[in-house]
């Protein structure tokens, strides 16, 4: 299980096993880093942190050891959710003026804009609903 929590007087990152032991610190930064959402291959850990002046997503190996950057934008990237593959990582950013969804590779390459509506588009999640058939 990855989970945030304030417990050390921040927010990071900690990963556990499903029984609540072996409770592991990730990250160890003076900003705050939050919402992880691991990989479908439980290899990496995507999150958001304001560790560069800005909300911007972030992945890292599962043990926490390698940290990168995938986006870099001026205003605020959140909410990072994998694809069922692992290939593409949806998330939301305002960078457009007001919240809307996007799409990058895992790599944070090619970004594109999914929504657009002057409501802000939030949250976004991976998943198959119940009524298709499993690929």
């Amino acid at each position: 299980i990855v989970f945030e929590s304030t417990r050390d007087g921040n927010r990071e990152i900690y990963t556990m096993n499903s029984d609540g032991t072996g409770q592991v610190r990730l990250t160890a930064n003076p900003a705050a880093d939050s919402y992880p959402s691991w990989s479908p291959n439980g290899n990496w850990i995507a999150f958001q942190s304001d560790r560069d002046g800005n909300w911007e997503i972030y992945k890292m190996t599962d043990g926490g050891l390698t940290v990168t950057r995938l986006t870099t934008s001026s205003e605020w990237d959140w909410g990072a959710s994998w694809s069922p593959d692992g290939m593409d990582i949806a998330f939301q950013s305002s960078r457009d003026g007001n919240a809307e969804i996007y799409r990058m590779s895992a790599t944070g390459a090619f970004q594109e804009r999914l929504t657009e509506d002057p409501e802000w588009d939030l949250h976004p999640i991976w998943g198959t609903p119940a009524w298709l058939p499993p690929v």
